[in-house]
């Protein structure tokens, strides 16, 4: 069975997926690596994960000792993750990533992760200045936001129009980039197949391309220093031809 892209929204595609995410997307143990090594222990650290998914990392650095918050934007994600990892130290909850300030108490976080390639999914530039933002306001003094997100330069520049193919027992995930012409954004279409029953679920979504500069201002304007930004989480220096794009900031 076949679902087209043109009769499935975003809410829904994700919905259908929901099931499925930790095949599509397992654990990264560099994602946890990568934590572990901005802070000088977990213990009791109190973190919000923007855009958890299924919570797989946030289960697992609260396994290590930290306290947090997951948040992601579709029901069935959140509902799947508060199944799958119920914790005294780990809480779930549908919201928007542009709803924090006024959900959240301030100066409350020791860490706000967004990885993923999340925030390229905001509309417009303005929406991810006003998310900096207010992960400012939720970070406790000199809290850090921890950012992962693809490299546009490299994308844009090299006009790639693939990403690496993802094939396993369970899946089949295809993603493919329609590249825009000028400043416009990238059309994002993907193909999934489920290989126990063989349906196959495509959708279509448009993506902001944030460029590196550009994302280094916004940072900067909503006040954040001591900005690093890496190739992949095991924190090579970025620039060049390189498809992930790991960002640290300070507020």
């Amino acid at each position: 069975m076949k679902k087209g892209s043109e009769e499935m929204d975003q809410e829904r595609f994700y919905s259908s997926i929901a099931n499925y995410y930790e095949h599509i997307f397992p654990l990264n143990k560099q994602q946890v690596e990568f934590v572990l090594s901005e802070f000088d222990s977990l213990e009791e650290l109190y973190f919000l994960d923007a855009g958890c998914s299924t919570g797989q990392l946030a289960n697992e650095l609260c396994q290590l000792g930290a306290l947090g918050i997951g948040i992601d934007l579709n029901s069935d994600m959140i509902s799947r993750a508060a199944s799958l990892f119920p914790s005294p130290s780990l809480s779930f909850r549908k919201m928007n990533m542009l709803q924090l300030a006024k959900t959240l108490p301030e100066h409350y976080f020791d860490a706000v992760i967004c990885f993923g390639n999340t925030i390229v999914h905001l509309d417009n530039i303005t929406q991810v200045k006003d998310f900096f933002k207010q992960a400012a306001t939720v970070l406790k003094p000199g809290g850090k936001l921890l950012l992962q997100l693809l490299n546009y330069d490299y994308i844009l520049d090299r006009q790639l129009t693939e990403l690496p193919l993802i094939d396993n027992e369970h899946i089949r995930f295809v993603r493919e980039y329609v590249l825009p012409k000028g400043n416009h954004k990238v059309e994002f279409k993907t193909r999934l197949t489920l290989k126990e029953t063989g349906e196959t679920l495509e959708n279509s979504t448009l993506l902001l391309p944030v460029r590196k500069n550009e994302l280094e201002k916004l940072l900067i304007l909503a006040g954040f220093s001591n900005l690093h930004f890496y190739a992949n989480f095991a924190k090579a220096p970025a620039g060049g031809d390189h498809l992930p794009l790991v960002v640290t900031g300070e507020y």
